[in-house]
């Protein structure tokens, strides 16, 4: 007998075949059976503890985000929520350099800190959530296999935490390293990857800074210390080598072609692939072009590049609940101590807002990360963006706070002000509304240089930063949004089809880490998957919530119409709902 059978949808099988109607047979964890149905004909009839009609619907594999950011959420939820409420399956965390492994005793804090001001974790949350009970990396690994999640989870070793422990406070100021601190950070490396470490991270981004405005250790390091660790990961094993590049992420783009140039060496020599984050500059709106062509050249020559590219615009979203343009003046700060409720209520009231519009802000705190945030907003009127419920990422000029204003007659701060103060969806207060301000993928103001990205060859699809950038952005959504805009909605220019944007998240990520049981709906696979109303998906507006330990803020953004996922063959949420199973685990990589 079958543990579980489908029965009467529609596969998107994940290897980019057009959708055809098939049933599918599941036992043990495993996909053992996919029968094809042709017009009347009979599909799978073996009995099985649970039949699922999956009639006008389709049935896809569970996705896989290979860029996230839960190396401290994972201690404490089991969920792993918003990757979870995506149809997202297996996630791979470690990225851009920073991580919680290995640790010097005492020196944790340290590491939370660099996380926090990295990627915008609230720094209370890490440090109420994280059970410690570690100092080297398989010591990290061996207590995460103790987890059991609703997703699968993967993690790669992370170059700060390295450089730190090997090198103590000169590697957290980036000093240069010595041949022998690199044979230690080798050591260190290669001991992760056998373990099971999917791969090895690091960050050349001068915006990627710990709390206390230091870059992010490894952001100098020289190429014989990135090609002494690149060739210790290769030693461990089948692994990847993933970076976020000198100007991937900020308007200061230093010789990003000399950067793809040692990557292209690496690549080559070590013989394992090299993931790199890759995004259109407002400064330089057509380098992303010349990088591919530099990428594609490089694969021909049997360098394994490839670029993580987003499926939206990227940068932060705007409002009261997070970070806005009125957060230094007085009368808005004399309104801290409220609650979100309280607060939203208080801004609506007009003296509240006339005196706000009204005073000067107050000084900005040297070298505190985010302070100077409210210069940035003033300063980007218009290229923020009313984005609506259910929101629009590929709104028009018209819909800037700029054009907004002068329609309705107001400076562009009081329009602002009344944009943010409109309630969002599932909130019964004002002052939750979210504007979207796009740093990058959006140049063009429209997303015909994102569908370039997204078809190109050697392109994967990542950046979802899930977990991370916790007042800023809620891109975990990245699955849904293909779906919904790429494969259904886009009428600002040309779509994708289905089947593409189903293959880009799943086979193609899959295959990246060598994932290889997963990622495609076939026997002998994972019994990952999504059964998916497509007419009725829908990605809810982003909003913000308190649920992180310590009453830590994250925005998060739902999304209804996943009707069943399943880990490893056990349903793990039914109509968007977790039910509780947790078939998840740590996944080792390949030795």
């Amino acid at each position: 007998m079958l543990d579980a059978r489908i029965v009467g949808g529609t596969v998107v099988d994940g290897t980019g075949a057009a959708p055809y109607r098939a049933d599918l047979g599941i036992k043990d964890g495993l996909i053992v059976e996919v029968r094809r149905v042709e017009g009347d004909g009979a599909g799978i009839e073996t009995e099985a503890a649970e039949t699922i009609d999956a009639t006008g619907r389709y049935v896809m594999p569970g996705f896989v985000d290979i860029h996230t950011h839960f190396d401290g959420q994972v201690s404490w939820d089991p969920v792993l929520e918003p990757s979870a409420s995506h149809g997202v399956t297996t996630v791979v965390s470690g990225n851009c350099g920073v991580g919680f492994a290995p640790v010097t005793p005492g020196r944790e804090e340290w590491l939370i800190e660099l996380m926090e001001g990295v990627e915008d974790i609230p720094g209370t949350a890490l440090a109420e959530g994280i059970t410690w009970g570690w100092e080297s990396f398989p010591e990290y690994l061996d207590r995460l296999a103790e987890r059991q999640l609703a997703v699968d989870f993967g993690v790669q070793i992370a170059h700060g935490p390295v450089r730190a422990y090997v090198m103590g406070d000169r590697g957290a100021r980036n000093e240069p390293a010595t041949p022998e601190d690199i044979e230690k950070m080798a050591h260190i490396v290669q001991e992760a990857i056998e373990a099971g470490a999917l791969g090895f991270s690091t960050s050349r981004t001068l915006a990627h800074r710990a709390m206390n405005g230091e870059p992010v250790p490894g952001t100098f390091a020289s190429e014989e210390e990135l090609f002494g660790l690149g060739r210790a990961m290769a030693r461990g094993g089948r692994a990847v080598f993933e970076l976020a590049p000198t100007g991937a992420a900020g308007e200061d783009i230093v010789a990003p072609p000399k950067e793809l140039e040692w990557m292209r060496r690496l690549a080559l020599e070590i013989d394992r692939p090299l993931s790199f984050a890759l995004l259109q500059v407002h400064s330089a709106p057509n380098l992303w072009r010349e990088l591919m062509d530099q990428t594609a050249a490089a694969f021909e020559e049997g360098a394994a590049l490839y670029p993580q590219v987003a499926a939206r615009p990227f940068g932060m979203l705007i409002g009261f609940a997070g970070h806005h343009a009125f957060t230094h003046r007085p009368t808005f700060r004399s309104l801290a101590h409220l609650s979100p409720a309280e607060r939203g209520v208080e801004l609506a009231k007009p003296e509240i807002k006339a005196a706000i519009l009204a005073e000067e802000d107050l000084p900005v705190t040297p070298g505190k990360q985010f302070d100077g945030m409210k210069n940035l907003v003033q300063a980007a009127l218009d290229r923020i963006y009313a984005i609506g419920d259910p929101p629009d990422y590929e709104p028009t000029q018209e819909r800037t706070v700029a054009a907004i204003a002068q329609q309705r007659g107001v400076s562009g701060l009081e329009a602002l002000y009344d944009l943010m103060l409109a309630s969002a969806a599932g909130t019964d207060h004002p002052g939750t509304a979210m504007l979207m301000l796009p740093f990058f993928n959006y140049a063009d103001s429209n997303h015909d240089a994102i569908r370039e990205m997204l078809t190109h060859p050697g392109a994967v699809s990542g950046l979802s930063d899930a977990g991370a950038h916790c007042g800023l952005i809620c891109d975990a959504s990245y699955p849904t949004f293909l779906l919904t805009h790429w494969a259904r909605d886009r009428h600002r220019g040309e779509k994708l089809p289905l089947e593409y944007v189903v293959k880009k998240q799943s086979a193609d990520t899959a295959a990246l880490y060598g994932l290889n049981d997963r990622g495609v709906l076939a026997p002998g696979k994972r019994a990952d998957l999504n059964v998916v109303d497509l007419d009725r998906l829908t990605l809810h507006t982003p909003r913000m919530v308190y649920d992180l330990p310590a009453g830590g803020r994250r925005l998060i953004q739902g999304a209804s119409g996943y009707e069943v996922t399943m880990v490893a063959g056990t349903v793990t949420r039914r109509n968007g709902v977790d039910t509780g199973a947790r078939p998840g685990r740590l996944i080792r990589g390949a030795r």
